[in-house]
Formats: structure tokens, sequence, C-alpha cells
């Protein structure tokens, strides 16, 4: 659904609400948003999208306490603590798996549903995929086997290539597994390997000073909820310095970006708020079992491609699920 779209249906809903309220007041669920960071209006609208569709509109039938750590993931355990004495339906949890892992800690009773990019059994939130039990339950976005995909589509745009660059958030909880596997694949095709830190929006220069000035001939950016949030800034220092880059979701190439390999991120968002909306109607998170991505998408930004003087080769143009141009 197109923003325009979105922004109609819900003015055409609300025109609506105050002729049902007359008539009958629906009863108010509340659910929590526990977040590792700031929650972007993109990622939001995708999750109101998947609840109003589930039938459950904020401000109509729906409320929603936002709980933000900002970065600190200190402050997640207290945060869940707050939402659980809140007695809230569901907790919803995002950015990474810390805030589900903290909603898991502070109760084992109140729903909760993830979506994050990595391996929930991996990190002790379900039991398995397909039978999760407990009472977690949700959706992951990122399938770790692209990685050396994302480089040969690399070598594919910037052939030649010997240095690449790997951009992590060495204060997240991502960056150790992030480095393990794109390490390997470098390895396996030959390459070398140089690493760069961004935890904040201040430190984005100094990474792409230090990453042009070993000149890396492609980057990978690594996945973290910081990154989500930073999603203008990343890909406009990628263009300023001129460095091919390749990101985990097509949300990237949208905002300017050169090149993505992945799920979008708005899907995951859009599912997991639609599995929100199931348990507040009597579904149980054990009996739902994690969703995966159905689409895995290229998608080529030519106009950024061009602004950086690459040629795409056609066939990549041709494989590309979506041409920006």
């Amino acid at each position: 659904m197109r923003r325009r779209e979105f922004i109609t249906f819900l003015g055409g809903a609300a025109a609506g609400w105050p002729l049902t309220a007359h008539a009958q007041q629906p009863a108010m669920s509340v659910i929590g948003l526990l977040a590792a960071t700031s929650i972007p209006t993109w990622q939001l609208k995708s999750i109101q999208k998947g609840l109003i569709e589930g039938g459950y509109v904020e401000g109509r039938n729906l409320a929603i306490m936002y709980r933000a750590a900002d970065g600190q993931f200190s402050r997640l355990p207290m945060l869940a603590t707050e939402l659980v004495d809140s007695k809230v339906a569901v907790i919803f949890a995002v950015g990474g798996p810390i805030p589900a892992r903290a909603a898991k800690a502070a109760n084992s009773t109140i729903p909760i549903v993830f979506a994050y990019g990595g391996d929930p059994v991996g990190d002790g939130l379900v039991a398995s995929l397909n039978r999760p039990g407990g009472n977690v339950t949700g959706v992951t976005f990122i399938a770790t086997s692209l990685t050396t995909k994302k480089l040969e589509l690399l070598r594919e745009i910037a052939p030649g290539v010997t240095d690449i660059g790997l951009l992590v958030n060495r204060a997240g909880t991502l960056a150790e597994f992030q480095i393990k596997d794109v390490s390997e694949a470098v390895e396996r095709l030959g390459l070398r390997l140089h690493i760069a830190s961004v935890s904040s929006e201040g430190e984005i220069d100094a990474a792409f000073t230090t990453l042009s000035q070993l000149k890396i001939g492609a980057l990978v950016v690594g996945t973290d909820p910081i990154f989500a949030f930073l999603l203008n800034q990343l890909t406009a220092a990628a263009a300023r310095y001129k460095i091919p880059a390749i990101y985990n979701i097509p949300e990237y190439c949208e905002a300017g970006g050169l090149m993505s390999y992945g799920a979008r991120f708005t899907e995951a968002l859009y599912q997991a708020g639609k599995y929100v909306a199931r348990i507040l109607k009597g579904e149980k998170p054990a009996d739902l079992p994690v969703m995966q991505p159905t689409k895995i998408e290229l998608v080529v930004n030519l106009k950024t491609a061009k602004a950086m003087g690459l040629i795409v080769p056609p066939q990549l143009l041709a494989r590309a699920d979506q041409v920006i141009e």
C-alpha cells in the first residue's frame, strides 16, 4: 500500500468512527511496544497496517504503550517490567533479540511477538520455528545464508574488488555473529575484510572516512536496529564517499542506497502486526509458527549507480526484482 493510499484509508476509516462510537463503544485492547531504539515512522506505519488489517485501530479499539530504550539496552528489563505491571494484553518487541528476551524474562504468561533479523531459536526465544512453545512467537526476516550472495553481487557491480568493508554496531548485540559470518564468506572468496563500527549518527562520518582511507572496493552494511533508524544518513554517506554498498533490506535502496538483497523489513513488521491482532482475538503464541520471508528481493538503484560512476551489468539488471531509475 502506498503512503498516500494508507493515509487515505486511515482518513476514510476515521470518518466513520464517531458514528460507530455513538452506536456502540468498542472494547479497548492495550498492547505494549518495546523497542531497542526509537521507531522510525516508516516502521510504525507497517506495524499499524498489520494491526488495522486484523481489526485493531489505535485510538479506536486499541491503545499502545510505547517504551523505547534509545539504544541503552540496560534499560530494557525495566521497561519490560513496566509493561508487565501495566497488564498489557500483548508485548510487541522490535529491534533485535534483546527486547524480546527482556520481555520473556519479565513474565511467562503475557504473549510476546517479535520482529527482527536473526535466529530466534539460537537466541533462546522459541523452542523451534514451527512449534515456538511458551508465550513467544513472531517474524524473522534475515537469512544468514545470503552473505556469500551479497559479496558476489558486489563483485558484479565492482569487478576486481579485493578489499571489502563491513559496517557493524559493536555496541549492539548482532555484530559478533555478522563479523564471523562475513569473515568466513570473504575467506572463501579470497578477499580481504576491513571492519568499521557505527553506534550513533555522530560516528558515521569517521567510519566512512576510515573505510575510504583503507581504499575498500565495496561495503556490506550489517544488520542493527540503529542502522534502520539511521537509514538515510548511512545511504547518504556511502554516496558521498562513492563506496559501492549492499544492504540487507530494500528500504535502503528506496532511500538512495545502491543495492540490496534480502526480505523487506516493512513486510516483517506488517506480518508481526497481524500476529498481534490474532493473539488479541484469542490465538496462542505457542500455536503460531515463527514466520520467515517468502520472498528475497534484489533491488538496484540505477540513479545512485550513475551518480557514483558505476556501470551496472545488464545481466544484473535483468535479475533484479526492482530497478530504481
